[in-house]
């Protein structure tokens, strides 16, 4: 192959596709388990649908929530990091420059291009400090949009995903007929988002999609079983 023709294929924007992924799956999921039991214990759809749509609501905002905290405690707890690395380097700076001669010999550099690149690094505060970050703590300075997108992105997933299982209890009369349409669509929706979310994660798709399809419907039939149980 033609060096010039090459393409990088790396994958980008994990960020928004674990968000997805995350909203989505238990989009799907929750709210197919729970209008699969409430189908199994009462018999007028309005019901179901009335708590699915709380459910939704609730669920959404819960989960949007919690992708905003994950997101902020991120970003705070970088900029906590970041700033003991500007005091380390004001009060500290021999210690940091062998901590960076340190990672460069570990990268097979020479004493001398070790000693070369550090005190040209120096001469940069702000470098220094970012190379300590990436390198020495492994961190990368996260989005400050983060949390907010990442609220968003959870949310609005977890609604469209919930959306589904519900639908058909709307043009259904009796709530068996809607578990029955329910069942078909959530599972096939089950199988191409597993499929998709493996494929973009590098999982094999088919064992990703066959996964995510079966823990769908063991929750939503054990739902269904338990609240037919109880209501016997």
């Amino acid at each position: 192959m033609d060096i010039k023709e090459h393409k990088e294929q790396h994958f980008r924007g994990s960020e928004l596709v674990t968000d997805i992924v995350i909203g989505m799956s238990d989009g799907l999921t929750v709210p197919f388990a729970l209008a699969a039991g409430l189908s199994g214990a009462v018999h007028d759809n309005h019901i179901i649908v009335i708590a699915g749509l709380a459910e939704v609501a609730a669920g959404s905002i819960a989960m949007g929530l919690g992708g905003y905290l994950a997101g902020k405690t991120e970003i705070d707890h970088y900029n906590a990091e970041q700033k003991r690395e500007e005091w380390e380097v004001d009060n500290l700076p021999e210690k940091e420059k062998e901590e960076v001669r340190q990672i460069f010999a570990d990268m097979g550099m020479s004493e001398e291009t070790q000693k070369q690149v550090v005190d040209e690094m120096a001469k940069d505060k702000a470098k220094w400090v970012d190379f300590m970050m990436r390198y020495e703590l492994g961190l990368e300075k996260p989005d400050a949009k983060r949390a907010r997108n990442s609220a968003m992105n959870i949310g609005l997933s977890y609604i469209v995903g919930g959306l589904v299982p519900l639908s058909p209890y709307f043009f259904t009369t009796t709530p068996v007929e809607g578990l029955k349409l329910s069942a078909c669509i959530t599972v096939v929706c089950l199988f191409v988002f597993g499929f998709f979310k493996s494929k973009a994660t590098g999982q094999n798709p088919w064992t990703g999609a066959l996964r995510v399809m079966f823990i769908g419907s063991v929750a939503a039939a054990a739902a269904f079983f338990i609240a037919r149980l109880f209501n016997a």
